[in-house]
C-alpha cells in the first residue's frame, strides 16, 4: 500500500455557512453531487457558499472504477424538477447572498439521453428566468454523443460548460490487473475521443466557455498526462482541471501514485505556458467543481486584457 502524504488533507465541514446550507439544502429537497460522491472538499466549498446540484437522480447507468455514486437503473424522469430547482436555488440565495456560481451536473442517464438534455436545458432556463445574479456551470455527461442534446444545452446558454474526460485515453477501457481492484476499468462504458469531441462542438458552436478535467494517480504517465493537456487544449477547453485520485472505498480502484505538488505545478505550468488553455488549476484536493467561481473571474480578467 502506498502512504498517502501529508499534503492531502481536507477540511473538515463547519462552519455557520455550511450548517445553514445543508439545512437549506435538505429542506428543499436539493441533492448535492458534494455529498454524493463524497468530494474531499465539500466543507471548504460549502463554508464559501459553493454547491454542485445533482439532477436526475442519484443513480448512475454506467460503473466507472474510480466513482462513489452508485450504479444501476436511472428509473423515471421528473419533469418537475428544473422548476423545484430554480426555487430552491432562489432560496439558498436569498439566505445566503455569498453565492455566486451553481454548478449543475447529473448521473449518466444512458437509458434516456435526449429526456435527461432537456433536464438540464430547463433547469438553466429556471434559474435564469428568476434573474439571481448567479453564474451557472452545466457539468455534463457525454449523452453517448448526441448532438440533438447538445443542442438543447447550447440553447440554454450556461455561462460554462464543463464535461469531464476522467483520465487519459489509454486507461479508459483498461484493465486493473490486482485482485483488490476487482478487474475494474476506469471508464468501461465511455470513450475518450467522444468526450474529446463533445467539447470541440461546444467550443466551435457556442461562445460557452469550455472546461474539463482529469484526476491522475491511476497508472498514466506523465507524458500521457500532457498528451491529454495538448488533446484538451485542440478540443477548445480555455479552463481545466488536474486533481490526485484518492480511492473512495476499497471496492474502487487503488492508488498507484500520489503526485508532489511539483509536478502538480509543473503540469499547471505546461498547460498555461504551451497550449491554448488560460487556467489550469493543479492540485492534490482539485475536482472538478473546486474553485469554479474563482477560475470563471480569473478567466475573464485574462480574456480582457487579451
Amino acid at each position: 500500500m502506498i502512504n498517502k502524504p501529508k499534503w492531502i488533507k481536507s477540511k473538515i465541514p463547519s462552519g455557520k455557512d455550511y450548517i445553514n446550507l445543508k439545512k437549506l439544502t435538505k429542506k428543499n429537497n436539493l441533492h448535492t453531487v458534494c455529498e454524493e460522491a463524497r468530494c474531499p472538499n465539500l466543507g471548504e466549498c460549502w463554508s464559501k457558499g459553493t454547491l454542485t446540484f445533482m439532477i436526475l437522480g442519484d443513480t448512475c447507468t454506467r460503473s466507472c472504477g474510480f466513482c462513489a455514486v452508485k450504479t444501476g437503473f436511472g428509473g423515471s424522469i421528473d419533469h418537475l424538477e428544473p422548476k423545484r430547482l430554480a426555487k430552491g436555488i432562489e432560496n439558498l440565495k436569498l439566505n445566503n447572498k455569498n453565492i455566486e456560481h451553481v454548478v449543475i451536473t447529473s448521473v449518466n442517464r444512458d437509458d434516456k439521453n435526449i429526456e435527461s438534455a432537456h433536464i438540464f436545458s430547463q433547469s438553466i432556463k429556471e434559474i435564469r428566468k428568476l434573474n439571481l445574479d448567479i453564474d451557472i456551470e452545466a457539468l455534463i455527461p457525454d449523452f453517448l454523443g448526441k448532438k440533438e442534446a447538445y443542442d438543447l444545452i447550447i440553447q440554454s446558454d450556461p455561462d460554462v460548460l464543463n464535461h469531464n474526460i476522467e483520465t487519459v485515453n489509454r486507461l479508459y477501457k483498461h484493465k486493473q490487473s490486482t485482485s483488490l481492484d476487482k478487474n475494474r476499468a476506469v471508464r468501461p462504458q465511455a470513450d475518450y475521443h467522444r468526450s474529446l469531441n463533445l467539447l470541440k462542438y461546444f467550443s466551435e458552436n457556442s461562445k460557452i466557455i469550455t472546461k474539463s478535467g482529469i484526476m491522475i494517480g491511476l497508472g498514466e504517465s506523465c507524458d500521457e498526462v500532457k498528451e491529454c493537456i495538448n488533446d484538451l487544449s485542440f478540443s477548445g477547453c480555455k479552463i481545466i482541471n488536474i486533481g490526485q485520485y484518492l480511492q473512495p472505498t476499497p471496492e474502487h480502484i487503488k492508488v498507484k501514485k500520489y503526485y508532489s505538488l511539483q509536478e502538480f505545478e509543473e503540469f499547471k505550468e505546461y498547460a498555461e505556458e504551451n497550449t491554448n488553455i488560460v487556467i489550469a488549476d493543479c492540485g492534490p484536493m482539485v475536482r472538478s467543481s473546486f474553485r469554479a467561481e474563482s477560475q470563471l473571474f480569473s478567466l475573464r480578467e485574462k480574456l480582457e486584457k487579451i
